[in-house]
């Protein structure tokens, strides 16, 4: 059974009956890889829209058709996306359907064969992205490697750990403690917290290789 308990910096979704459907389904080795996509867009559109819950916002006031205004809100701020190649860029849609003409960066890491410690291979990042809030996207949190050397990558390009949001359906305890040890200021939103990784250091109950399941199987 997946963790409830609160972690400091980590926005779990409100775990309904719902969100329990969507995974349930996701997480079923039966479900076609046609439904697989389309459920787990869904729950990349729910961690997105949580995510914007989050930025900041100023008073914005709007005149409406009745010729009254209306006191409402603005974001502050540029956002982009940045997706951790190769499963992050599923999570890519889910963030243009909410946010229009949204950059999109991509960080690729790899294992290294030698040492199996994670390796940058590539990035292309917004030039200005120092200026922006940064959600960071990949679908799993397994050990967080990757995750901590994606972010490195962005601090070092003059992004605060204070504007990046890191996206994930799916982490665990200890991906969250590893990562929060190195940056503990990022924000994870998360949409279930499962019970631990096997010794092939994947997550369970899981749902197998994300990557996989989205785009080849």
């Amino acid at each position: 059974m997946a963790s409830t308990e609160p972690f400091k910096n980590v926005l779990l979704l409100p775990q309904t009956n719902q969100l329990l459907g969507l995974f349930t389904i996701i997480r079923d080795k039966t479900t076609s890889r046609s439904d697989f996509i389309f459920y787990s867009d869904r729950i990349i559109r729910l961690l997105v829209e949580e995510g914007l819950n989050h930025l900041p916002v100023e008073k914005k006031s709007v005149d409406t058709h009745t010729n009254e205004v209306f006191e409402g809100v603005g974001f502050k701020g540029k956002i982009c996306g940045v997706s951790i190649v190769r499963a992050g860029e599923s999570m890519e849609q889910g963030l243009r359907d909410c946010c229009r003409s949204v950059r999109i960066g991509k960080i690729l890491i790899q294992r290294d064969e030698e040492t199996a410690l994670p390796k940058l291979y590539y990035e292309k990042l917004p030039e200005d992205i120092s200026d922006r809030f940064v959600f960071l996207l990949d679908p799993m949190l397994a050990t967080g490697g990757s995750a901590i050397m994606a972010t490195d990558v962005l601090i070092k390009r003059g992004v605060k750990p204070e504007r990046i949001f890191f996206l994930n359906l799916i982490c665990s305890k200890e991906g969250i403690d590893n990562y929060h040890s190195a940056h503990p200021d990022v924000k994870i939103v998360t949409g279930v917290i499962d019970r631990g990784l096997n010794e092939d250091r994947y997550l369970v109950p899981g749902l197998g290789d994300f990557g996989d399941r989205y785009y080849c199987i």
